[in-house]
């Protein structure tokens, strides 16, 4: 039976509903046990998610090797999904199965669309797509407690030349706490608004801004306005992008600052101007994925006022079910304004319910996996569910 490798950040988590509706194959677990090893990768937009499985020969079948690609709605079930994701799956490994003897015991079918319309049907909502949340939870014990909820509002249009992104959301978060008969309450809000245009100028060139608004106790901003064009160049065409990406953003920020408390630099109200520049590469292959970005930025009053942060991550499959990963990240940060004046307090420290002053923040994670036995994944099994005793 053909052997197959399924990877890829598009794959919607199919598991073992793929293994039972294409029982045709052999699923392995390293790629270099595979006939076949495919890669999916989804991008979102106003309506929904591309998905692109690539195909890739392996050993006998290296000669094969192509992309298909498929639309799922934006408000497509579970179940739809994983559905899209089968039938094309079965599509793309037919060139590869009419090699093996299974060949003989797979039929390809037809299913005639009873209505066949002469002209694509009109959009009442012209691509505009509405979002709805609202949340909350409740918690506590004896002597602690804590409620919370947020809710939001989006919309959104996105077509090949123009996407446009707006949103709003709203968050409350209170507890309660009682160490020696005194009960000590805190609370913390924010909301924030953002709105983004992008228009494409070619394949290689995006030009657009953001819009934002935003209030939050914790980082001392009673409303702060912000709004920031930008310029965006992709090194490698945005038909490529759901593989690799090298990409180089500048925006000039210029916002509008209004503080709850008084802060370091004796301000409760300023105009500021800044400029970002952020580099990114993005790469998903055959032996792994790779991301990587460094932004820097800067304050036009006062150049000191700064901050550059990097980050990393890389997984790769060494050899037969051995794989290294690892992600990390490291920030210069000189550019806290709204810090508020004076000392805080225990309880706003250990809270966390104001930001603390600091010139850099990190952070850095490093695995490895290795797996031997038997090539083959499993026989779906559900009995029990995970098998794990809790």
């Amino acid at each position: 039976m053909l052997r197959v490798f399924i990877d890829g950040s598009g794959s919607g988590g199919g598991g073992d509903y793929v293994r039972t509706e294409i029982p045709f194959v052999e699923y392995v677990r390293d790629r270099k046990d595979a006939d076949v090893h495919t890669i999916s990768t989804s991008l979102s937009s106003g309506a929904g998610s591309e998905t692109q499985i690539e195909f890739i020969g392996l050993g006998a079948f290296k000669d094969i090797h192509y992309t298909l690609t498929y639309f799922v709605d934006r408000l497509a079930t579970r179940d739809e999904r994983r559905e899209a994701m089968v039938r094309v799956l079965k599509k793309g490994l037919m060139p590869f199965v009419a090699r093996t003897e299974v060949e003989e015991q797979v039929s390809v079918s037809f299913k005639e669309s009873a209505v066949k319309p002469a002209v694509p049907a009109k959009d009442p909502w012209d691509r505009w797509m509405f979002g709805v949340s609202l949340n909350g939870s409740l918690n506590g014990e004896k002597l602690q407690g804590s409620s919370s909820y947020d809710g939001g509002f989006s919309l959104n249009r996105v077509t090949e030349d123009l996407k446009i992104n707006a949103s709003w959301q709203k968050s409350v978060y209170d507890s309660r706490f009682t160490i020696e008969d005194q009960e000590i309450r805190t609370s913390s809000r924010s909301w924030r608004f953002g709105g983004l245009m992008v228009k494409s100028l070619n394949d290689h060139w995006s030009v657009g801004g953001w819009v934002s608004a935003y209030s939050s106790t914790y980082s001392n901003e009673k409303t702060s306005f912000r709004i920031a064009p930008a310029l965006e160049f992709d090194v490698f065409p945005y038909a490529e992008s759901t593989r690799k990406r090298l990409t180089f953003l500048y925006r000039l920020n210029f916002g509008r600052y209004n503080y709850l408390e008084e802060t370091i630099y004796g301000k409760l109200s300023e105009n500021l101007l800044s400029q970002s520049l952020s580099v990114s590469l993005n790469v998903i292959q055959p032996w792994g994925n790779a991301n990587a970005s460094v932004v820097g930025s800067h304050y036009f009053h006062d150049f000191s006022k700064n901050r550059l942060s990097l980050y990393a991550s890389l997984s790769v499959r060494i050899w037969k079910g051995f794989s290294v990963y690892s992600s990390g990240g490291f920030s210069m940060i000189h550019d806290q304004l709204s810090l508020v004046k004076g000392v805080l307090s225990s309880d706003e420290i250990l809270l966390r319910l104001k930001q603390m002053s600091t010139t850099y923040s990190y952070y850095m994670s490093l695995g490895i996996s290795y797996s031997f036995g038997s090539t083959l994944r499993g026989a779906v099994n559900p009995r029990f569910g995970s098998g794990y005793y809790e």
